[in-house]
């Protein structure tokens, strides 16, 4: 699968491409964000880190405000910023609140119509998009691939993770929706992808109740702001994953940043930490 390069921008020494591909998965043209490293080739690959915007998000808004590539160059990783959703689908209803539909895909396969003709987002973002990726860019190392991601994309990072061992070296994310069975965001957008008699549906895409599941031990981190209104009002419960990871015996490290909101200033002070981490498994000597 061909991608079309939209613009090339001068970025920490190499360099930020944003491409377009027509995807099967999403039944639309979807827009993504790549920084490749300087010290990428085709004769030196680069490990890939996946990064996964919350809701309203597109792939620009961690490409131009998350701050991730001056880590990245520096540790020679690649990373991916994927949008959101499908786009323009026509789909009624859509386009008609911030947190679901468009911009709002939740990083699940949809199973309940009309959503399930397009909301594809668990698809396109395990399968199909690293497929073109490592296909048509040879300096990306699709053996070695980690993933963080931010609100709804934290929650899209910790369930891809877990859904799939052994797919990626690493996973992080910021201010995660941890446990969306029992948030309204999480509650509205299953209800609308799975239907709300679903419940089994809901736990296949709950960290909270994914973490048990995971057949090896893990080494998460998470940072959540403690001036996040999200995190004070309900929708992210951090707290209910960590009591996860005791019960299982898992690793988790979530770290309360005192003051900090929801915002990309957030993201921006800590995305070092994160790429740091993932760069602790990417880099890794096999």
């Amino acid at each position: 699968m061909s991608f079309e390069t939209k613009g090339t921008i001068a970025d920490f020494g190499g360099k930020l491409l944003k491409l377009s591909h027509q995807a099967k998965s999403t039944n639309c043209e979807m827009n993504l964000n790549l920084f490749l490293p300087g010290s990428a080739s085709a004769s030196k690959p680069v490990p890939v880190l996946f990064y996964l915007a919350g809701l309203t998000c597109t792939g620009d808004n961690g490409a131009e405000k998350g701050f991730f590539q001056a880590k990245a160059a520096e540790k020679g990783i690649a990373v991916v910023f994927p949008d959101t959703s499908p786009r323009g689908l026509k789909i009624e209803g859509e386009d008609e609140s911030y947190d679901f539909g468009s911009g709002a895909g939740f990083y699940v396969d949809a199973t309940k119509e009309p959503w399930s003709k397009g909301y594809k987002m668990y698809s396109y973002i395990t399968d199909e998009l690293p497929a073109a990726l490592f296909g048509h860019f040879k300096e990306l190392d699709g053996n070695r691939v980690s993933i963080t991601g931010h609100s709804m994309g934290g929650h899209g990072a910790l369930t891809l993770f877990l859904k799939n061992p052994g797919k990626y070296k690493s996973v992080s994310a910021f201010a995660p929706i941890c446990n969306p069975s029992n948030c309204p965001w999480g509650e509205k957008a299953f209800s609308g992808y799975f239907g709300e008699d679903k419940k089994d549906k809901w736990a296949e895409h709950d960290a909270t109740e994914l973490l048990a599941k995971y057949p090896d031990n893990t080494d998460i981190l998470i940072d959540v702001g403690t001036g996040d209104n999200f995190y004070k009002q309900k929708q992210l419960l951090p707290e209910n994953f960590e009591k996860a990871a005791k019960a299982a015996g898992k690793g988790v490290k979530v770290n309360y940043r005192d003051g900090y909101d929801h915002s990309y200033f957030f993201i921006s002070t800590f995305a070092s930490d994160h790429v740091e981490h993932a760069a602790k498994y990417l880099l890794k000597k096999r």
